[in-house]
């Protein structure tokens, strides 16, 4: 697989680079376990001009402080505390735009997966919703901050099908006012492992290949 360069990340169209990476695939090897995911749904956070997004108006901590630098790297956070939401570092230095994978197909490193989750049969709850995703793939906090280019942890891209891609808003950031009703989500369509939302009854197609 060749793993995706650090020009795909530092551009500063946050919404374009979620929609690419859908059908890209997310490598992990922990602890030499082997995993790979494909991305099928994605949300986009556009740093400091974005209310939904955790770098809103310049809010820096200690958490959020890695969302301030180079792109590339990986912003891991804890959600209620207890799923690992794994985000992608995106723009220039000082933007804090990220990208949320929301979704993946489990690709290699199933059984890895499978005991993750200490589930007796695999099915496509695993690596369905974002908090799933980290799961799967072995992804935690203790990740955040790693450049996506080491061999422990990158995304890649790989020669194959065609698909659909679906927009809508993003879930769960009613919060957020009118930035709520931005159409920053992405999926591919009628994938089993994009969360089930009412949203997707309502999303439209954004291109066909």
């Amino acid at each position: 697989m060749q793993k995706l360069g650090i020009d795909f990340y530092r551009r500063d169209d946050v919404a374009l680079i979620a929609q690419e990476l859908l059908g890209k695939y997310i490598v992990t090897n922990f602890d030499h376990q082997y995993s790979v995911g494909r991305i099928v749904e994605t949300e986009a956070y556009a740093g400091i001009v974005d209310k939904a997004s955790h770098a809103y108006n310049n809010r820096r901590t200690a958490r959020t402080e890695i969302m301030f630098g180079e792109a590339g790297h990986a912003y891991v956070y804890l959600c209620y505390g207890i799923h690992h939401l794994f985000n992608v570092v995106c723009n220039i230095p000082g933007k804090a735009d990220a990208v949320l994978i929301r979704g993946i197909e489990p690709v290699e490193g199933m059984p890895f997966m499978q005991q993750r989750f200490q589930k007796e049969k695999f099915n496509s709850s695993i690596g369905r919703g974002p908090g799933n995703v980290s799961k799967a793939l072995g992804i935690s906090t203790l990740h955040t901050g790693l450049q996506l280019q080491q061999q422990q942890l990158f995304l890649a891209e790989e020669i194959q099908a065609p698909f659909s891609i679906m927009i809508s808003p993003r879930i769960g950031v009613d919060y957020a006012g009118d930035h709520a009703k931005w159409l920053y989500r992405f999926f591919i369509e009628d994938h089993p492992q994009v969360s089930k939302h009412i949203l997707n009854k309502t999303a439209i197609a954004l291109q066909r290949d």
